[in-house]
C-alpha cells in the first residue's frame, strides 16, 4: 500500500479480500502465526543431514537408534 493510500485508509481491493477473509478466521477463533522451517533444499541441511546420518551409522548404538526411528516413523493412532 502507498503511504498516500495508507494516510487515507484505501486498500485495494485484494487487500480488501485478504482482511476480510482474516477477519472471518479470527471471528471462528483463529489466529495467525509464523513458523520457519528448515530448508530442505538448501545445499547446507543436506550436508548436515548426511553429516548427522554417518553418526549414527558409526555409532555403538546404531542398532537402537534406528530401531527408534523406524518404530516412530511407523507409527499410526489407534
Amino acid at each position: 500500500m502507498s503511504s498516500r493510500r495508507a494516510r487515507t485508509g484505501m486498500r485495494s481491493p485484494v487487500a480488501k479480500r485478504v482482511q476480510k477473509h482474516r477477519s472471518a478466521l479470527r471471528a471462528a477463533g483463529l489466529r495467525p502465526i509464523q513458523i520457519w522451517v528448515p530448508d530442505v533444499r538448501s545445499k547446507s541441511f543436506a550436508a548436515q543431514a548426511r553429516k548427522q546420518s554417518l553418526a549414527i551409522s558409526r555409532s555403538a548404538r546404531e542398532r537402537d537408534d534406528l530401531a527408534f526411528i523406524e518404530s516412530v516413523a511407523d507409527w499410526t493412532a489407534k
